[in-house]
C-alpha cells in the first residue's frame, strides 16, 4: 500500500481527493497548510505528495524547495489553480514531477498519481493494467484508455471516457449526478448537472444499439445513472 500526503487547504477538495485515493487502495494523510504539510512530509516519509501551491503559512513552492534542499526525492505532483507557464516552469525547476491545473477530473488525477508511483517503483504494473471490461458489444481497456464496439474503435472524448469508467467502477451501482460531477469534472462550479446528462446522451449514441432505449447505460429516476452489463 502506497502512502500519499495531500497538502490542500480547500476542505471539500481535500476530502474528495482523500476518499478517491483511499478507494484506489492508498493510505492518505491530509495537511491543510504548508507548515503542517512539510512536517508530515518529513515525519511520515510518504511515497508521493500532492501539493497545492496557494497555501496558508508556507506556500507550495517553499514546501517543495525545502524538501529538495533536504535531499528528499519523494515524487511531488503540484495541484493548483495557477496555470501560468512561469509557475509551471518554476515548479519543475524546484523539482516537481508533475503539474495539474484546477479544475481537473479526479480520474485523470488518479491516473497521474499511479503513473508517478509506478515510475518511482512504489506501485509496479499488474495484470489488471491489461484488463478488459465488457458489456454488450463494448470492450473497455482502462489502462490504454481505449474503447471498442463490435471490434471497432470508438472515438470518445476524455470526459466521455472518464464518465464511462466512473460508471463501470460501480459494478452496477447507482451514481448520482453530483457524484459524477465531482469524480469526472472535479469541483468545477461552472459545470452543471445538465453537462452529465449531455455526456451520457453522447455515450449512449456511440455505444448503445438503440440510444433511445438503452440496455446498458440506464437512468435511475431522480437519482442518476448506472451501467448494466
Amino acid at each position: 500500500m502506497s502512502r500519499i500526503l495531500v497538502v490542500e487547504d480547500n476542505e471539500n477538495l481535500a476530502y474528495g481527493l482523500s476518499a478517491s485515493l483511499e478507494f484506489e487502495g492508498h493510505e492518505v494523510e491530509v495537511a491543510a497548510d504548508g507548515t503542517h504539510g512539510l512536517e508530515l512530509a518529513r515525519s511520515m516519509a510518504p511515497d508521493l505528495v500532492v501539493l497545492d501551491l496557494m497555501l496558508p503559512g508556507l506556500d507550495g513552492f517553499r514546501v517543495l524547495k525545502s524538501l529538495r534542499e533536504e535531499g528528499s526525492r519523494v515524487p511531488v505532483l503540484i495541484l493548483t489553480a495557477r496555470g501560468e507557464e512561469a509557475d509551471k516552469v518554476r515548479g519543475f525547476r524546484l523539482g516537481a514531477d508533475d503539474y495539474v491545473t484546477k479544475p481537473f477530473g479526479l480520474l485523470e488525477l488518479i491516473a497521474r498519481v499511479e503513473a508517478l508511483l509506478r515510475r518511482a517503483g512504489y506501485a509496479a504494473p499488474t495484470a489488471a493494467d491489461d484488463e478488459v471490461d465488457r458489456f454488450g458489444e463494448v470492450e473497455v481497456r482502462a489502462a490504454a484508455r481505449s474503447v471498442l464496439r463490435a471490434g471497432q474503435p470508438v472515438p470518445l472524448t476524455p470526459k466521455e471516457l472518464d464518465l464511462l469508467l466512473a460508471l463501470l467502477r460501480r459494478e452496477g451501482g447507482v451514481a448520482s449526478r453530483l457524484e459524477l460531477l465531482r469524480e469526472v469534472w472535479g469541483h468545477r462550479a461552472a459545470v452543471m448537472t445538465r453537462t452529465v446528462d449531455m455526456h451520457v446522451a453522447e455515450l449512449r449514441r456511440k455505444l448503445e444499439e438503440n440510444p433511445a432505449q438503452p440496455r446498458h447505460i440506464l437512468t435511475v429516476w431522480k437519482t442518476g445513472y448506472r451501467l448494466q452489463r
